[in-house]
């Protein structure tokens, strides 16, 4: 796994509600961003076979990717990095909801928190959601790279305070 500074500020993340479009949404992604590769739902050599064609659409874009699950699988597929909660070698990123999953992705040593649901989104429209102002305070708590997720897209992150970037699902799917 390579630690690549600087992390990058927009991202991919993956799900199987993308389907046939997940493809052409890493197409649209600048180079230099990341993806977490989730598809949880997959059988193992299906997620297998799904991640090495998500690994194979970035090549020679400088593209960062990691693999949702155990940094000991990160490592064997190749991943630059893992996401998920608990500890973990290498380049770790986490999701977080509040502050205590914040302050646990901080012990366990992530270098990045996904803080969501920011805004309503598609799949989870009547989520409560933490808003600008919340996110804010949030991000005001931590000394990791905050990522912005959740309704996002780049007009929306343009109105954050202290986001180092954004993510989606929907904003990259076209």
């Amino acid at each position: 796994m390579s630690a690549r500074h600087p992390l990058p500020r927009r991202w991919l993340m993956t799900d199987e509600r993308l389907g046939d479009r997940l493809l052409p949404a890493i197409a649209r992604l600048p180079d230099g961003a990341g993806i977490v590769f989730r598809h949880y739902s997959l059988p193992p050599g299906a997620r297998r076979a799904l991640f090495d064609a998500v690994a194979s659409a970035r090549v020679g874009r400088n593209i960062m990717l990691l693999l949702a699950g155990e940094a000991s699988d990160a490592r064997a597929w190749g991943a630059d990095g893992s996401h998920g909660r608990g500890p973990g070698e290498g380049l770790r990123s986490a999701s977080a909801h509040n502050l205590a999953e914040i302050e646990a992705a901080e012990a366990a040593g992530a270098a990045l928190i996904f803080v969501s649901p920011v805004f309503p989104t598609r799949s989870h429209p009547d989520a409560i959601t933490l808003g600008a102002d919340g996110f804010a305070q949030l991000a005001r708590r931590t000394r990791l790279a905050a990522i912005a997720l959740g309704g996002m897209d780049e007009a929306r992150f343009a109105t954050l305070e202290r986001a180092y970037g954004w993510a989606g699902i929907d904003a990259w799917a076209g």
